[in-house]
């Protein structure tokens, strides 16, 4: 009887889910400007809810055991995750939640065949609203889930967001986006968030200057009160010692008989 020799056993090869796809970011300033507007709006938006995960050109896999079924978009929100640190959205170890909304902003690189494809991964995966900008052409487009499919959004001029409750309107000084939160405040974009912020720091120093000359101005009114009633006082003393003066000459003369009416 033959013996057959003991295969080892085989250790099952650890899937990795790589944290980056070695693109970049953005291809642009002008897009990379408009991803951080729009991901630390909605981060200003949630901000009292700790279930409302918020990211930016974070990798998301939404298959376990399929690392390469991923997409990153620009932004996404997903409601009912906790705020914090990923690494990736894994999603199976997410409650199975899949992002909610995502948001893409367009670069020059970016071909229709592209976003055709991502708008098929975000239908297939359950995205209930997807929003695509092109900050070049100040074009925006909207999908909103109806059944299994991302149905396009006939007019985004002063659409609201069912989820989100911020309005798209595009009204800027060149007919670009503008994003308003749900009480009419708009989405700030970083520049401006900077010049906002310097210009409450100078406003800030100035009623700091102006309580500080305000302060000065009544110490010295304090003082020149001080200065008066030190003087006032100082001069009834000297009234006073003049008469105590005249009162003991008085009182000598008397005292060696002289009168003031001999005088």
């Amino acid at each position: 009887m033959s013996i057959r020799p003991i295969q080892p056993i085989q250790e099952q090869e650890e899937i990795v889910y790589p944290e980056s796809d070695g693109k970049p970011m953005a291809d642009n300033t002008e897009q990379f400007d408009w991803i951080v507007t729009i991901k630390n709006g909605l981060e200003e938006l949630f901000m009292a809810n700790p279930n409302v995960f918020i990211a930016g050109d974070l990798l998301w896999y939404p298959v376990e055991g399929s690392p390469k079924i991923r997409a990153a978009p620009d932004a996404m929100v997903a409601f009912g995750r906790p705020k914090g640190p990923r690494g990736s959205y894994r999603q199976w170890l997410e409650g199975n939640i899949a992002p909610q909304v995502v948001f893409e902003i367009l670069s020059p690189g970016n071909k229709p065949p592209e976003m055709e494809t991502k708008r098929r991964f975000y239908q297939l995966y359950d995205v209930e609203e997807y929003y695509i900008y092109d900050p070049d052409s100040y074009s925006l487009s909207g999908w909103i889930r109806t059944g299994i499919v991302l149905t396009q959004i006939a007019q985004m001029r002063g659409w609201v967001s069912p989820l989100l409750g911020i309005k798209f309107e595009l009204n800027g000084p060149n007919g670009e986006l503008q994003i308003y939160y749900p009480d009419g405040r708009p989405f700030t974009r970083y520049l401006e968030v900077v010049v906002q912020r310097n210009q409450e720091r100078a406003r800030a120093e100035q009623e700091r200057t102006r309580a500080e000359q305000e302060r000065t101005r009544a110490e010295l009114a304090e003082q020149r009160v001080k200065q008066e009633r030190d003087e006032k006082e100082w001069e009834r003393e000297r009234a006073e010692q003049e008469r105590q003066n005249m009162v003991n000459l008085l009182a000598r003369l008397k005292a060696k008989g002289i009168e003031l009416d001999e005088l």
